[in-house]
């Protein structure tokens, strides 16, 4: 069962269903650019190939954003910390981040009424 948050929502329905499309955004573009990190570390490692050495660089700077998009939407919505670790760790685990996008939008969706 999805746990729910009981607490009141620091910000009103408009801004939350701002902070959540943004979020959705981060954690699909970070799941492709996780993907592609993927395949240039097997590239680099299996092939000997460096044609993609700069997802490395481009995947750090996404997690990044993803991470502030995450926590801005987790305080409109006052996600648990336990929560709010498990979705920034999402976007380090290959296919993860598409699951978990899926799971909190299901949830804030229906907290709200959006």
């Amino acid at each position: 069962m999805p746990e729910i948050s009981t607490t009141k929502p620091t910000a009103s329905t408009a801004s939350v269903k701002s902070a959540l499309l943004r979020y959705r955004v981060l954690a699909w573009i970070t799941g492709l650019w996780l993907l592609l990190l993927v395949a240039e570390l097997t590239l680099k490692y299996g092939f000997d190939v460096d044609a993609l050495d700069f997802v490395p660089i481009v995947h750090g700077w996404v997690y990044f954003v993803y991470l502030i998009m995450a926590v801005d939407l987790a305080i409109k919505v006052r996600w648990s910390a336990g929560k709010i670790i498990w979705t920034a760790l999402a976007g380090t685990i290959p296919f993860l981040s598409f699951v978990v996008e899926h799971q909190r939008t299901k949830e804030v969706k229906a907290q709200f009424g959006i």
